[in-house]
This record gives structure tokens, C-alpha cells and sequence, in this order.
């Protein structure tokens, strides 16, 4: 550690540390046992490149250490009830007080989680409704259960809360009317033994399985269709209709007895049921979501719905931007809107409601200081970005009023429009003068710049970082040579915009309508970087990752790839983004939409598996002598075939131990030691190595171990220069982060070689990246418009925005008040748009 500043000497008297967190010993993932001390009751920021260490050092450490504590004073059966993360691997910490960690995550749940659910808005909004609600005449009081889809008395009897209902359409059931059912007309119907069990049957019941489906009697078409019965028939497999009657009166006895099921009952039940979800995905292709005829979409028995407020029953009010919420709720705050005749209108009920109503307006003003007063209050959390959904959960923080306590967050400037970072920093400094702490890992240059004290840690990724360089005031990082952060931190906004490419032609869009965009026209140069921009909220993601995509792979005929996690109910979307492409598609070769979704739902799945260098490199140890000589092939050293894997943990490297009263833990595997290879293949060795040896080394590593391998050297200098190299090659896939999902996406696409021009989209990839990082990724986007492709990005970083050729600046507010096309041309003429409320941030980087 760096001691070049005011920064206080680790090796102290601890007697003169007491407003210190004092670590000593901290060993965690890459931390080199680092000894750090970090002051209390201060905005504390954690600043490093990507993989330096710094969650590490801030969540694994010290919050893994502040929640463990928390633990040990609660009761055994009550610790299973919380997510608890791992014992820190750390000498000793002093002085840590109680923490909070407000990390990035993805909005989990169902979608019957939604905003106003974790911010406690929808429970005051229901006991306002029940108290405070008007009644029609003679309708007794409800419980402020019954205003809520969740719960067996509010919810619609006939969606069960859901707001939509699942069915399908002949047209869905049977595409094609001009094949016949051998040729499977019924495409709905499963493939296989089972579906041949199904037209047996029907062989069986006198249908003639080779007429044209259209030319069949309607009655029979729309029982195969969607009769609820399920009779037993004979199966005579092989025979016709004539064959199979003469066997039943000679009481030959059946190959099997079969039941036939209607194609509408299989999808349903199949999609409801099954637990395989490639089988839930294919039945979904059959199924269509529509409004519930009952409840129209709005998810609540009609006894709910029939109690208004302010004009609006309960679900128009949540349907309702927030901010526009707490406009509607002002006059009753304020005692000017008068309460409905209700059974029990009078005085207390008024001086109840005004008090709610007062709760639920400060609530969300504390919402909109942090930039997110254009959300929905019904909007599902699965559909919040991490930011958004992190800045929620500080929000309810702030309310709290905690005092005393450690705020451990994670990038809570991620998605955040750099208009907005000055109130998302007036709130953190607000938690602050309360008597908190504040460790924030950051990337933003703004907040870093704002903090009272800078931990750099570092100076590379993986195994090249892992030390503390500097903890002290932020001026004192100027004089850390090895630092990554502060050429950035101090470097000012000077202009970094160059001649910006001309266009080869343009991408045309009409009559966009989704979420808050409104019959929009779009016109986005071809051949060149093209940045949108806007608030958070202003309809960029809506634009970019969303109607753009649907919309352009509609006008090629390709086909959007499917989210391995949208197989549920629940996550399916509403709608589909309206419009048209009016010109320039016919230019495109392709569409590629690298998000940041995972790119594995298991361990199993990992950096090697999924960039597709491990087919390669299990190939190069099928090829070495003793390989060859013991029969080997490529599929032996697979951790995923029997014929490789430990039979102990089946190529999992750990198992189970379930304790009781305690969470289960994962320990490595007693039989392989974690390798999850049997002992046999791991004899097979390529220059000393086992393949369990290659797993476990990082990008870099292998880069250097394979230079000479033409097929991999190229191919691990993609992945280093997207800032990937500290990533192991065994690392499993739930344990990256987002943004390294999205940018091993870009480093497997960069290594195909694509021929015809293609359209590439991201949204927000420079998330979770230091300023080092933001500029190699940006080598590798401009590489590929250099090549004669088109790069679309959504995104904040207007170090980002300036480089590129073309800018859409979307708002000019947020939610409904934005999805508007502000200004749009070069970064020169954009950041001069009196209009733009990006041209500010932008001016000093144009020059």
C-alpha cells in the first residue's frame, strides 16, 4: 500500500484508529493479504479496473464480515432465512460497525414483484384505498388485502391475479391447413413416439390421416383440436382405419391401449406443468397472452376495482408514473380533496388518509431525487435494470432513518444519466450527515471525484492486482504512479471527439410505439457509431434493446434468439414493440443484439464452454500420444460426459452438505478434489498441464500457455481486449457479472469472421467498467465499423458518445414526459443543442 498522502499508516496504534475500520489480513479471491484502513462516518469509494479486487475488499470482505457477525446473534433456525454470503478469508477487522449492502442485481421474482412492492408504496396505497376510498352505495368496507392481486381475496377469480390469460388460435394450433395430420398439419402436437401415438389414434377413431386438414369435416377438426376429453383407444401401430376393425372383431389384442389428447389441452398443460424448459418453450410458441375478459388486465376482483380515489380505481393509480402519483395525491395531503361518502367517513378517517397520503408523497419525492419518478408503480421488477433496481432499495434506505450503519453499494451511479448523478449524490450525502457509512464501489468519475476518501486497488485485473495503492483524500491519488484511476480522475473533461465517418446509407423506422414511445420515426446512419442518449427513463432502452431489434429482425426474417429465462407465466411480455422499417433493411445482412443477460443458468456453463475454446482445446489433448494410445477422444475430457466426469460430483467439483438448521454449503468434492475429472484423464498431460489445470487458469495465463496455438491465440486476444484476461476459464457463468456476460458475447461474436453488413446492438455496455476498460471496449465497437458494420449503443458514458459518429438524443424528460427524439446528428452538433439536456456533459469533449 501506497503511503504517499495523508493516508494513515496501517501499521498505526489501533488506539488512535477508533473512527477506523481497521482490516488486516484480507486474502479474499485475488486481495494479496492486504491491510487497509477505511474511515467511518465518510463517503468512502472503492475505485479500480475491472477485476482489481474491489468487490472483493468492499462485499466480500468487509459486508461477508458485517453480516456474519449480524448472525452469530441470531437464532440457528432464524440464519436459514437469510442469503448469507461466505466467511471472508481475512486475518481480523476492527471498528466495522452493522452494514447494509445494496448490490447490482437483476430484479428477481415473479412478475407479481413490482416497484411498488419493494418500496412499501403499494401497502400504503391499499390501506389508503380500504380507509379512504370511495364506496358505491351500500358496499361494505374491504381490507387492504383485498386490493391486492397477491392474495386469494383480491386477486381476479378467473386470471388468479395474472391480468392475462393464456390460450391459443386454431391459426397457432395448425399453420399450415393444406398438409394432412400424417404430415403434421397439428404442428402444436409433440414429435416422436407420442405424436405418432396420437394419429394412431386417430387411425384407430376412422379419421383419414392423409386428407388435407382443411378438407377434413369441421366437427372432427375442432374436436382433434380442443376437446377436454381424454379417451382410451386401441393402437394398432402400422394399420389403417379398415385393418384396424377387422383386428378388434377378430379380438386380436392391440399393440398398446393409447390416450388421446386435444392439441389445446397438451400446450396448456404442457406449458403449465412440464419441467423441462425447452418443452415449456415449445409449447409457448402456441400459445397467446390476451386480457383477462373479467378483470380487462387490471388483475383485482371486481369488488376492488369498483372503489375509486381521486377518480382512479386502485390499478389506474398504479399504472401511473410515480411522480404523477404523488401529483394526484397532493389535495388529499393537503385536505382539498374531499373523502368518498363512506360508511365510516368523518374526522379520523380525513386525519388518517391525510397522513397517508403525506407518507406516500415523501416516499416518492425521495424516488424522483434519485432519478426514478418516470417508473410505474405496477411495473414488474423483473423488467428494472440493475441500477434502477438498486436505486430503488436506497430509496426505501434513506426513508428508514437508520443511524450507525455501514451502506455497502455497488455501482449505484450504473444507468444513470450524468444529469441526474448530482441527486443521487445529494442523497448518499444525505444517508451520510444521518451518522452512516458509506463504502461505495464506483466507476463513475463525477462521484470519485466527490468522495471523502479513495481506496484504489489494483494496479491490473485477477491475478496482477489484488493491492491496496492508495486509501486516503482523492487529491492524493495524483502522485500514485501504478494507479489506473487517476490519469481519468484528473485528466479533466478534455475534447476527445474526432472527425465523425460519413454515412453508407440509412436504417429507416416508422410508427415506433412501445412503453413511452409514440408513434416515433427514426432515421439511424448506417455503416458508423451511432450512441442514444437521454435521461434515465427517456425511452432509450426502450428504443434500442427493445423496438429496434423486434423490429429490423422482423423486416430480414430472422429470427429473435430466445431468453433461456423467459419460460414462465409470469415473465412473458405484454405486447410486442408496433412500427415499421421503411428503408435501408435491404443493406442488412444480419442482426446481432449482445445484452447482458447470463450465458448460463448453471455452473456448468462457463467462459471456455460458451466462447467455444474448449471444443478446441479438448481436441488438442485427444491429439497427444497417450491420449491416442489409451483410445481417447475429445468427449473424455468433458466434465459434462460420463465417460470424463468424476462419478462422485458429475463434473460439479463440489457437493451438497446439507447442516441442519443451517444453510447447505458446497464443499469440494472428496473424490476429485474439485478437478470433476475421474483420475484417469487427468494423467493426460499437454506441456505439463491436465485440462483441469487449463480450467483453472485465467484468459491471460492461457494466452501465453497457447501463443503458438494459432487457433487460440486469436481468439484469447479478443477476450484480453475486452478486459476479460483476469477471468479463469473455468470461472462458472452464475458467478459473472452482467457486463462480463455482454462483453464475452462481444468477444465470441468478434471472432467470427461475418461476411455482409451487420447491425450491432447494446444497451449500456460500458456497465461495470473503469474508464481503462470503457476505452478498450470502445477499440473493439470501432473495430467493428471499420469492418463495414453498424454499431448502435444505448448509453451514459459521454466519454463514449463523443468518439462515435452519430448521436440520438432521446427526451426530453423521463417516462411519459420523454420518448421524443430531442436532437440528433454528429457529437459536435448534438452537444450544441440548446434542447438536449445531454449537450451540457457533452460540450467539453467535442471541443
Amino acid at each position: 500500500m501506497s503511503h504517499d498522502s495523508p493516508a494513515p499508516s496501517p501499521s498505526a496504534d489501533p488506539h488512535s484508529r477508533a473512527d477506523f475500520v481497521q482490516v488486516r489480513g484480507a486474502r479474499e479471491h485475488n486481495l494479496k493479504n492486504v491491510d487497509v484502513d477505511v474511515p467511518r462516518d465518510r463517503l468512502v469509494v472503492f475505485t479500480g479496473v475491472s477485476g482489481s479486487g474491489k468487490s472483493s475488499l468492499a462485499f466480500g470482505t468487509l459486508y461477508a464480515e458485517a453480516q456474519r457477525r449480524y448472525l452469530e446473534s441470531v437464532s440457528p433456525y432464524a440464519r436459514r432465512l437469510f442469503r448469507q454470503m461466505p466467511v471472508p478469508d481475512v486475518g481480523g477487522i476492527e471498528g466495522l460497525p452493522p452494514a447494509i449492502a445494496l448490490q447490482q442485481q437483476r430484479g428477481t421474482g415473479t412478475g407479481r414483484s413490482s416497484v411498488g412492492s419493494i418500496t412499501t408504496l403499494s401497502n400504503l396505497l391499499r390501506m389508503l384505498y380500504s380507509r379512504a376510498g370511495h364506496y358505491p352505495a351500500c358496499m361494505p368496507r374491504l381490507e387492504a388485502e383485498s386490493f391486492s392481486a397477491n392474495t386469494p381475496m383480491g386477486a381476479c377469480p378467473q386470471c388468479h391475479g395474472q391480468g392475462r390469460i393464456m390460450d391459443t388460435t386454431t391459426a397457432l394450433l395448425v399453420p399450415d391447413d393444406s398438409l394432412s395430420i400424417r404430415q403434421r398439419a397439428v404442428a402444436a402436437w409433440p414429435t416422436a413416439w407420442q405424436g405418432q401415438n396420437l394419429r394412431d389414434i386417430l387411425i384407430t377413431k376412422g379419421v383419414d390421416v392423409d386428407c388435407p386438414w382443411r378438407d377434413l369435416p369441421q366437427e372432427t377438426r375442432d374436436w382433434i383440436l380442443y376437446t377436454d376429453e381424454t379417451p382410451t383407444y386401441p393402437v394398432y401401430p402400422g394399420l389403417d382405419h379398415a385393418a384396424v376393425q377387422r383386428a378388434i372383431s377378430q379380438h386380436i389384442p392391440p399393440g398398446y391401449n393409447g390416450t388421446f389428447t386435444g392439441a389445446r389441452r397438451y400446450v396448456l398443460h404442457t406449458f403449465a406443468t412440464s419441467q423441462s424448459a425447452a418443452m415449456r418453450r415449445r409449447a409457448e410458441r402456441f400459445l397467446t397472452a390476451t386480457p383477462c375478459p373479467t378483470c380487462h388486465g387490471q388483475r383485482l376482483n371486481p369488488d376492488a376495482l369498483r372503489v375509486t380515489l381521486a377518480g382512479l380505481n386502485i390499478a389506474q393509480m398504479t399504472r401511473q408514473p410515480l411522480a404523477t402519483i404523488a401529483r394526484t395525491l397532493a389535495p388529499l395531503a393537503d385536505g382539498t380533496l374531499a373523502l368518498g361518502a363512506t360508511p365510516q367517513a368523518g374526522d379520523a378517517t380525513a386525519i388518517a388518509a391525510q397522513r397517508m397520503a403525506a407518507d406516500l408523497i415523501a416516499r416518492i419525492a425521495v424516488l424522483e431525487r434519485l432519478g426514478l419518478g418516470y417508473l410505474q408503480a405496477d411495473r414488474s421488477v423483473t423488467t428494472l435494470s440493475p441500477g434502477e433496481y438498486q436505486r430503488l432499495r436506497l430509496g426505501t434506505q434513506i426513508r428508514s432513518s437508520l443511524f450507525g450503519v455501514v451502506y455497502v453499494l455497488d455501482e449505484p451511479s450504473s444507468g444513470l444519466h450524468p444529469a441526474d448523478a448530482h441527486n443521487l449524490l445529494d442523497a448518499l450525502e444525505g444517508l451520510k450527515a444521518a451518522g452512516n457509512s458509506l463504502f461505495i464501489v464506483e466507476h463513475n468519475l463525477y462521484l470519485i471525484r466527490r468522495a471523502d476518501w479513495i481506496v484504489d486497488v489494483g494496479p491490473d485485473a485477477g491475478t496482477r492486482g489484488g493491492e491496496i495503492l492508495y486509501s486516503g483524500p482523492p487529491d492524493g491519488l495524483r502522485s500514485v504512479p501504478l494507479s489506473r484511476t487517476a490519469p481519468y480522475l484528473f485528466a479533466g473533461d478534455a475534447p476527445i471527439a474526432g472527425a465523425p465517418r460519413a454515412p453508407t446509407g440509412w436504417l429507416n423506422l416508422a410508427g415506433v410505439t412501445w412503453n413511452n414511445l409514440h408513434d416515433l420515426s427514426v432515421e439511424i446512419p448506417l455503416g458508423t457509431f451511432v450512441t442514444v442518449t437521454g435521461l434515465s427513463g427517456s425511452g432509450k432502452s426502450s428504443l434500442v434493446s427493445q423496438a429496434l431489434p423486434v423490429l429490423v429482425a422482423h423486416a430480414l426474417g430472422q429470427k429473435l434468439a430466445a431468453d433461456p429465462d423467459e419460460d414462465s407465466i409470469d415473465d412473458l411480455p405484454e405486447g410486442t414493440p408496433r412500427g415499421q422499417v421503411t428503408a435501408g433493411a435491404d443493406t442488412l445482412k444480419r442482426l446481432v443484439m449482445i445484452d447482458q443477460k447470463p450465458i448460463g443458468r448453471t455452473p456448468r456453463s462457463n467462459l471456455a464452454t460458451y466462447t467455444g475454446l474448449f471444443d478446441t482445446i479438448r481436441q488438442l489433448y485427444a491429439a497427444t500420444d497417450m491420449a491416442k494410445a489409451r483410445g481417447y477422444d475429445a468427449g473424455r475430457f468433458s466434465f459434462n460426459l460420463p465417460k470424463g466426469r468424476c462419478p462422485t460430483c458429475e463434473g460439479a467439483g463440489s457437493v451438497m452438505v446439507e447442516l441442519l438448521f443451517l444453510p447447505s454449503v458446497y464443499s469440494p468434492c472428496p473424490t476429485c478434489h474439485g478437478t470433476r475429472y475421474r483420475p484417469e484423464v487427468l494423467e493426460v498431460t499437454l506441456r505439463g498441464k491436465s485440462i483441469a489445470d487449463i480450467l483453472a487458469m485465467t484468459v491471460d495465463e492461457a494466452a501465453t500457455f497457447f501463443a503458438n496455438t494459432s487457433a487460440l491465440a486469436a481468439a484469447f486476444a479478443t477476450l484480453q481486449q475486452g478486459g476479460l484476461g483476469y477471468l479463469k476459464l473455468g470461472q462458472p457463468a452464475t458467478e459473472l457479472s452482467g457486463g462480463e456476460a455482454q462483453r464475452i458475447k462481444l468477444a465470441t461474436e468478434l471472432q467470427k469472421q461475418r461476411r455482409g453488413h451487420t447491425l450491432y446492438i447494446l444497451d449500456e455496455p460500458t456497465t461495470g467498467l473503469h474508464p481503462a476498460d470503457v476505452d478498450r471496449l470502445q477499440i473493439h465497437l470501432q473495430s467493428l465499423v471499420d469492418a463495414g458494420h453498424t454499431v448502435v449503443v444505448a448509453e451514459h458514458d459521454m466519454r463514449v458518445a463523443a468518439r462515435g459518429d452519430w448521436i440520438i438524443d432521446m427526451g426530453p424528460q423521463a417516462g411519459e414526459g420523454g420518448g421524443r427524439i430531442v436532437a440528433a446528428g454528429t457529437p459536435h452538433d448534438v452537444a450544441r443543442n440548446a434542447a438536449s439536456r445531454t449537450a451540457p456533459y457533452l460540450l467539453p469533449l467535442t471541443g
